[in-house]
């Protein structure tokens, strides 16, 4: 008996600890000292106890509103949220702060992180990229806001990781096109795609595919528009091999080529 009681003595204070510290944060969230309700949002927040911390200050900061302590409850209010890993609450706090606290102390820092939070919920380049375009012009306004900040290296790496993503949406949507064998809409998504992104990492393939469509959209033409779409291809053709002349697709670019000369009736000699 003595031994089974000495057994669960550790579950048993694990327990009283448990329930005594519930029972004095319900005590402070129905406590009128909204000053000791203060200390103890700031005593949670520093113990990383974030869910208890936000719902304190959500209670105490009508009260405070205007005082000195105004400002410090609203940006930890916020940066709770955003230790919480709850960015589109942190987010709009954040907007919130910078808007009320423009010269406040913290509002470089909010400002910042009000951008990073649209880059936290940016979501894998297949998806929609709302809080991609979003989070690019949070930190461009934030780059104009403040030039000299020191976060400036840091918002030009995730501008560039951002559009990178955004290049690769605009890549797969074009390819999709090519896949369902729509070459008149894989041409026009592709040319978007490179005037949009002329520098994309996926720019040969892409102006491969786009000659790729020009070919079968003229081998699939009706004759009276194939010899237009066959010259159509050439040029493609032409322009790919200036770009890319040693190309990973070279065996199927002349194949393309033989194909439209000979349909063309023109010497192959050129070829390679």
């Amino acid at each position: 008996m003595f031994c089974k009681m000495r057994f669960n003595l550790p579950i048993i204070i694990l327990l009283f600890i448990l329930f005594s510290g519930c029972g004095e944060y319900e005590k402070i969230l129905k406590s009128n000292d909204y000053d000791l309700k203060y200390e103890k949002a700031l005593s949670y927040y520093d113990q990383e106890k974030y869910i208890k911390a936000v719902t304190i200050f959500e209670q105490i900061l009508p009260r405070f509103r205007g005082t000195e302590k105004s400002e410090n409850i609203n940006f930890l209010h916020a940066k709770s949220y955003y230790l919480m890993g709850n960015y589109t609450m942190a987010g709009h706090h954040f907007r919130t702060f910078f808007k009320t606290y423009a010269n406040s102390e913290y509002a470089e820092e909010a400002y910042f992180l009000a951008a990073y939070c649209y880059y936290l919920l940016s979501p894998r380049p297949s998806l929609d990229q709302e809080n991609s375009y979003k989070a690019i012009n949070a930190f461009t306004l934030f780059l104009n806001r403040y030039p000299a900040g020191k976060r400036v290296k840091e918002c030009n790496l995730l501008i560039k990781e951002l559009q990178d993503k955004l290049s690769e949406k605009s890549y797969l949507n074009a390819k999709l096109y090519f896949n369902l064998s729509d070459y008149k809409a894989a041409k026009v998504a592709i040319q978007n795609s490179l005037e949009e992104y002329p520098d994309t990492k996926f720019r040969e393939e892409l102006l491969f595919l786009k000659l790729k469509s020009q070919f079968l959209l003229s081998e699939n033409s009706v004759p009276e528009k194939q010899k237009e779409r066959y010259q159509t291809t050439l040029d493609e053709y032409y322009s790919f091999i200036e770009e890319f002349p040693g190309s990973n697709y070279q065996k199927e670019i002349e194949r393309i080529y033989g194909s439209t000369a000979v349909f063309l009736n023109i010497e192959t000699t050129n070829i390679n």
